[in-house]
């Protein structure tokens, strides 16, 4: 079990996908009020979770959304669920949660299953420099 910091989401994300990093790095510049930590599914912290939580890597191994009431959110709902933290006008992309799920997923699924060759992957998950480093669960 994570300690997560009251009033506090934590996204778990691909480490090494090149397309996450980048998400990664956008949601913490518009981030305005510091609603959110990160780990790489990679770390041990990911790991624990998936585990605790008994994911299925195979069906979700891109985003996912942890509340620190322990709920889990997947795939295209994490993604909306996050942009509509992010203030005016991204979070208007919370509009589409009344698309139903599978219709959602489906566009995710086809774009986390093209990442790597669309975006490319790293060898290693990254390292946050010194200025973001408190973002991030080890």
């Amino acid at each position: 079990m994570i300690n997560l910091p009251k009033y506090k989401q934590l996204i778990l994300f691909d480490g090494v996908c090149n397309l996450c990093n980048a998400s990664v790095q956008y949601i913490i510049k518009h981030d305005k009020k510091d609603a959110f930590r990160f780990a790489a599914l990679q770390s041990t912290i990911g790991q624990q979770l998936i585990k605790e939580f008994k994911i299925d890597q195979t069906k979700t191994d891109s985003i996912l959304l942890m509340s620190n009431k322990m709920d889990l959110s997947y795939k295209s709902t994490a993604a909306l669920k996050i942009a509509s933290k992010l203030g005016y006008p991204r979070n208007l992309m919370a509009f589409f949660l009344i698309v139903p799920p599978f219709l959602r997923n489906w566009v995710y699924d086809y774009i986390a299953k093209n990442r790597y060759k669309w975006y490319g992957r790293r060898d290693e998950c990254m390292i946050p420099t010194p200025e973001i480093q408190s973002k991030f669960l080890n």
